[in-house]
């Protein structure tokens, strides 16, 4: 698993970001979702590293990167926040603009990203996810009853820290394992990587603040975005899972094209967790959009 990388740990003000970077070639941000980390890349980093410069990085509040206690209004969790430490990052390694492959939480940083700094992002791929906004205006019994923890984890500290933290690897068996392909996509390795990070000291709480910005200043960002006509402007590919929520409550390439210019994409033979499930098809619309 990433054979040739080099670990980073770098401080962005008063976090620290860790990740690693191999390669060779354009510059390319890989950002995870929930409850994993940048692990989540491992059976097509190498693979990346012999046409980009990859770049895969543990967001705030997840793996091995910093866990800050949320502020009253959680906007050191907005995913603008985050969008700005993933910034700071490429640019303390030396690129002003660079391609983006993102999954899950990684993919609504990715959004904002490409919203608030439009001249950084030159292509994106967002997998399994529709804009924050629309999820949350259109959730019905059928969605809150497969994406329980979005309701879960925004409830007031401290009632899901003390819930999870006792059991933090049932977590992670449990939400994991119970969509599409189970347990099975995943690599023993990864699996125990994405345990030991949710058992760290704050990193429950750090996943419970990214949920609870994403309920309240994301959504009000969001909706300025939309006052203003802030659009995604860089050529953007959206992927999902056939088999994943996405597929079954969204319409997930109207959705994207309410809030970005130029659109396409389709779905994938796999659930929720694209990069694990259908690496090879991940990999060949990499190459095929970013190259």
């Amino acid at each position: 698993m990433f054979n040739h990388f080099r670990p980073f740990d770098i401080d962005i003000g008063d976090i620290t970001i860790h990740g690693r970077i191999g390669g060779k070639g354009p510059a390319l941000l890989l950002l995870h979702g929930h409850p994993q980390t940048h692990m989540i890349w491992h059976r097509i980093a190498d693979q990346l590293a012999g046409h980009f410069t990859v770049i895969a990085t543990d967001l705030r509040g997840y793996g091995t990167s910093s866990k800050p206690v949320g502020l009253p209004d959680h906007s050191n969790y907005s995913k603008r926040a985050m969008a700005a430490d993933q910034l700071a990052v490429m640019h303390e390694l030396g690129f002003d603009h660079f391609f983006l492959c993102a999954h899950d939480r990684g993919a609504r940083v990715g959004h904002r990203l490409c919203v608030d700094h439009p001249q950084a992002v030159t292509k994106a791929i967002l997998l399994d996810i529709a804009p924050t906004l629309a999820m949350y205006e259109q959730t019905d019994r059928d969605f809150a009853t497969a994406y329980f923890h979005w309701f879960l984890l925004i409830q007031p500290a401290p009632l899901p820290e003390r819930l999870i933290e006792p059991s933090t690897d049932a977590y992670i068996e449990e939400v994991m394992g119970s969509r599409y392909a189970g347990l099975t996509p995943f690599a023993p390795e990864a699996l125990l990587a994405y345990k030991q990070a949710l058992a760290s000291p704050g990193a429950v709480h750090g996943m419970c603040e990214d949920y609870r910005a994403a309920n309240t200043i994301d959504l009000d960002h969001d909706r300025a975005d939309q006052v203003a006509g802030r659009r995604i402007a860089c050529p953007l590919r959206v992927l999902w899972g056939k088999h994943s929520i996405i597929e079954k409550r969204f319409d997930a390439l109207a959705e994207w094209r309410k809030v970005a210019n130029d659109v396409d994409g389709e779905a994938l033979p796999c659930g929720h967790y694209l990069p694990e499930e259908a690496p090879e098809e991940v990999l060949r619309h990499i190459n095929a959009f970013l190259r």
